[in-house]
């Protein structure tokens, strides 16, 4: 039996995967701000809920040590609260918007993180996910300030993975396309008159138990409709070459990133 802490578990990939880790015999602490919501997936699940606010620091800080404390400890942290803008980068640029945004978006994983490694570490390590989107791999003229949200988690995971490898913990980023989710609440009329495919909320659960499970670390597992989760490969870039010309080779690998060993194909 494994544990997990899961935030933004109030709906959507939250309760969902709160549903199927339970269902495999796992235990969870869900953290929503919706009250309502969370308590009714916990009492769903049998699980614990908890009051949390993921963009207030202290509020992270408190209810990750309060899960460890009601689980005995952590396995898996689902850091997946997330919110849509409103918010575009002119006339319509709304400052309240786009730092309510950031704060859950990024900050929240950021926060979730930092609170959740020594509790990992004291159960010898362990996984986290982050949800992202397919935002974080692709632009997103629609709504750019979720894609630089999105695009920030991607670049996070990609470099927790191997900083804290050494420590036993995994950590990976999720993301979906369009999924059955309050997200798309606004555009999902123009999605499917589009004929844009829906994933269903079962589905991308089962992504996030795979990405869970995985030894892979420091990726992005790509879901989109009708694709078995997919780890997306970012391309390579040129790596910096002498005054001579040739390539050069740094005599002390220090975890600052260089480039490739060779341009990538075009």
């Amino acid at each position: 039996m494994s544990t997990a802490l899961i935030t933004g578990g109030a709906s959507g990939f939250g309760a969902e995967v709160a549903r199927q880790l339970v269902r495999r015999g796992d235990q969870v602490v869900l953290v929503d701000v919706d009250d309502a919501g969370g308590q009714a997936v916990a009492d769903e699940v049998g699980g614990h809920f908890l009051h949390g606010d993921v963009s207030d620091y202290d509020q992270v800080v408190a209810t990750t040590q309060q899960a460890e404390e009601l689980l005995g400890g952590l396995d898996m942290v689902f850091l997946n609260a997330g919110i849509s803008t409103g918010c575009g980068m002119a006339d319509d640029f709304d400052l309240l918007r786009y730092r309510r945004a950031m704060g859950i978006n990024l900050d929240g994983v950021v926060y979730g993180a930092h609170a959740a490694l020594p509790a990992l570490q004291r159960r010898g390590g362990g996984s986290i996910v982050a949800t992202a989107s397919m935002a974080g791999l692709t632009g997103t003229p629609f709504d750019p300030v979720y894609g630089a949200n999105k695009h920030a988690v991607v670049g996070l995971v990609r470099a927790l993975g191997p900083a804290w490898a050494p420590h036993g913990v995994r950590v990976n980023a999720f993301c979906p396309g369009f999924a059955e989710t309050k997200i798309i609440g606004d555009i999902k009329e123009v999605l499917t008159s589009s004929g844009v495919p829906i994933i269903p909320v079962d589905v991308a659960g089962r992504a996030v138990l795979q990405a869970f499970d995985s030894s892979e670390t420091g990726q992005a597992f790509l879901l989109q409709a009708g694709r078995e989760p997919m780890v997306y490969r970012f391309r390579g870039i040129p790596g910096p070459l002498t005054d001579d010309g040739e390539r050069a080779q740094p005599a002390d690998p220090s975890g600052v990133p260089t480039g490739s060993a060779e341009p990538p194909a075009t």
